[in-house]
C-alpha cells in the first residue's frame, strides 16, 4: 500500500508542475501578445535630428597627413511621438572628412525625451594632430581655398522607448549629419565669436535605429 501511496503523490506532483508550467507559458504568451499589439498600435517613429550650426575654432592641416580640429556643434533632436518617450543613452559625437574620422569621440550626457519634446546639445568635437591619408590633407587645403568644406558629423549611441511604465531594451542609434561649411567663402564669412567663426547650417540629419 505504501508504494501505491508514494506513486500517487508523485503523479500529483507531476500534474501540478505541468499545470504551473502551462500557466506560465500562457501568461508569458498573453503578455508578449499585449506588448506587440500596443507596439503596433502606437507605431513608434524615429527621432529627428538637425545640425543647427558649427563654430570653427581650429581646422588646420599641419602636414599632408595630419589634421587638427576643434569645432563646437549645435544639434537638436525632436521626439515626433505623441505617446512614446525616448531614453538617450551612451551617445558620442565625432566628425569625419571624406569618410575618415578626424576627431575623437565626445560623450553626450544621457537624457530622457518626453512626448513631442526637443533637446539641444552643443558638444565640442576635437582632434589634435590626427593622422589621415595624405590625399585628405591635400583635399582639405584645396576645399578651404575653394571656399567650402564638407564634413560629416556622426552621433552613435543607444536608445530605449518608453510606453507608459513599460521600457524596452536598448536599440542602436546612428545619426549622420552632413555639414557643408562655407569656410573661406568671402560671401559667407559667418559670425565672429571670440577667436572662432560660427556658421548657421540648419541641415537635416539621417537617423537609423
Amino acid at each position: 500500500m505504501s508504494e501505491k501511496v508514494c506513486s500517487n503523490h508523485k503523479d500529483e506532483r507531476r500534474k501540478i508542475l505541468r499545470r504551473c508550467f502551462a500557466s506560465l507559458l500562457v501568461f508569458f504568451f498573453v503578455l508578449l501578445l499585449v506588448i506587440l499589439i500596443v507596439w503596433a498600435t502606437l507605431q513608434p517613429k524615429n527621432p529627428t535630428f538637425t545640425l543647427q550650426d558649427a563654430t570653427i575654432f581650429k581646422l588646420n592641416v599641419s602636414a599632408p597627413n595630419v589634421i587638427s580640429t576643434t569645432v563646437q556643434i549645435t544639434v537638436s533632436s525632436r521626439n515626433p511621438n505623441s505617446n512614446i518617450g525616448i531614453y538617450y543613452d551612451t551617445m558620442s559625437a565625432y566628425a569625419t572628412y571624406h569618410s575618415q574620422q578626424i576627431t575623437y569621440y565626445t560623450v553626450i550626457p544621457p537624457v530622457y525625451q518626453g512626448h513631442k519634446d526637443v533637446n539641444v546639445w552643443s558638444p565640442f568635437i576635437y582632434g589634435d594632430d590626427v593622422p589621415v591619408a595624405p590625399y585628405n590633407g591635400v583635399a582639405l587645403t584645396e576645399d578651404k581655398s575653394d571656399g567650402a568644406i564638407s564634413l560629416t558629423v556622426k552621433i552613435n549611441g543607444r536608445v530605449k522607448w518608453r510606453v507608459g511604465s513599460l521600457v524596452t531594451g536598448r536599440y542602436h542609434l546612428h545619426v549622420t549629419c552632413p555639414a557643408y561649411i562655407p569656410i573661406g567663402n568671402s560671401k559667407n564669412t559667418g559670425m565672429v565669436v571670440g577667436n572662432a567663426i560660427k556658421y548657421q547650417l540648419s541641415q537635416t540629419c539621417s537617423v537609423n535605429v
